[in-house]
């Protein structure tokens, strides 16, 4: 039985990472990112249209969604891992205003627009509040894929996304920690303060071993002919731990402490620097990526989305996007940004991806929000996943920026 649902499991990831290739191709064809085309695909395979995993040739889908998503939660990191090599310290530091202002009204104003939006379909303040904390996460991972294949990524607007979702971690993370607090439990204030400590520790200390420690590190294995082959597998187990010291430690996403680990190199030699990253990337846009992508339309079933729910997903769309684009606009220009670079940096963070997904499924399970509200959430959620990449793509070629050959094809 065991051998039958591995050798299932085979075909399954075949089929999954083929569909994302070739959607991803075309997808370029007509001159949209590869990931548009993969997070279609996904759609087209899951519950919505094909229902893959219900196949008759698959005994056991529930296993196999299962085994998919902890592979795509390891393609999300070797993303954002790879993400972070791309880029320094220094390019963070020189948008930290825009950082601290965007992420922070980023994050704050979808629940300020959100929250009467839901209340006025008639549904309680709690269950308002959560789906506003639910529409303040960003995904930043679809974004900055975007921007790597668009040759965009170390603009002003692409560093900005990425260090305006370390502040829109914070934001959403405390948000989600403070409701589940007061709405679900009995907290003490000390215990908030605490989640408040314990993110910025982390984060300061993390930055620290990130600059001080990784690339000393690896510099030495580089130099030690007897460990230097094991150099990228050595890298990978760094994106590994800081992954998981984020989201044990930090009490944040793992995400960030992989992109965290990828800016160590940074400061490292770029024959090291050089070699991780081939080595990462050709491991990650072959096989975990794609899974990663393809795997938020696998959890789609845009059938679920009955007639009446339209309505109040229509504004909760229009919520979404126009809160998050002017949110961080408004943040951006405090810091110093252009109104186009603003606009720009606005539409990156329009993605609620998986974080959105997560979010809300805690939710729904801790009874913080109402099964009539989820799933006009759900759809938001996954519409704001999809329109992100052409929308970025278009922005930028309005602002006048280039758009190379993809990533993976300098690779």
């Amino acid at each position: 039985m065991e051998s039958t649902l591995v050798a299932q499991l085979f075909l399954a990831l075949a089929l999954i990472i083929g569909a994302a290739q070739i959607a991803g191709s075309a997808a370029r064809m007509i001159g949209q990112p590869r990931v548009f085309g993969a997070l279609l695909a996904g759609i087209i395979l899951g519950p919505t249209l094909l229902n893959m995993l219900h196949w008759g040739i698959f005994d056991q889908p529930e296993l196999i969604q299962t085994a998919s998503d902890e592979l795509a939660q390891l393609g999300v990191l070797l993303l954002m891992f790879t993400v972070g090599l791309e880029v320094h310290f220094s390019e963070l530091a020189s948008v930290g205003k825009v950082a601290l202002w965007s992420g922070t009204t980023g994050g704050l104003v979808p629940v300020l627009l959100v929250v009467p939006a839901v209340m006025a379909f008639g549904h309680s303040f709690k269950s308002a509040l959560f789906a506003g904390v639910v529409l303040a996460a960003t995904s930043v991972s679809i974004s900055a894929q975007t921007l790597l294949e668009l040759g965009v990524l170390r603009t002003r607007e692409g560093i900005g996304l990425l260090a305006s979702a370390v502040v829109d971690d914070i934001i959403a993370l405390l948000l989600l920690s403070v409701e589940v607090a007061t709405l679900g439990s009995n907290a003490s204030t000390g215990e908030l303060v605490w989640i408040i400590a314990r993110m910025v520790l982390y984060l300061a200390g993390a930055m620290a071993v990130a600059w001080w420690v990784v690339p000393v590190l690896f510099n030495w294995i580089h130099r030690t002919p007897q460990i230097a082959s094991g150099l990228s597998s050595f890298a990978l187990i760094a994106a590994l731990v800081f992954g998981w010291s984020a989201e044990i430690l930090g009490g944040i996403a793992a995400i960030t402490g992989a992109f965290i680990a990828g800016l160590g190199f940074g400061k490292a030699t770029q024959r090291v620097k050089t070699e991780v990253e081939n080595t990462v990337r050709e491991i990650a846009y072959a096989f975990l990526v794609p899974i990663f992508f393809v795997n938020v339309g696998l959890h789609a079933d845009l059938t679920q989305i009955g007639l009446g729910t339209l309505p109040l997903t229509g504004v909760l769309l229009a919520a979404a996007v126009v809160s998050k684009v002017g949110g961080s606009w408004i943040g951006a220009r405090l810091g110093g940004f252009t109104n186009g670079e603003s606009f720009r940096l606005g539409v990156c963070r329009i993605s609620r991806g998986e974080v959105g997904l997560i979010v809300a499924s805690l939710g729904l399970a801790n009874g913080l929000l109402d099964s009539d509200l989820y799933h006009p959430l759900f759809l938001v959620i996954v519409l704001t996943t999809v329109i992100t990449p052409p929308l970025v793509r278009l922005s930028f070629q309005r602002g006048g920026a280039s758009a190379p050959e993809l990533l993976t094809e300098k690779a």
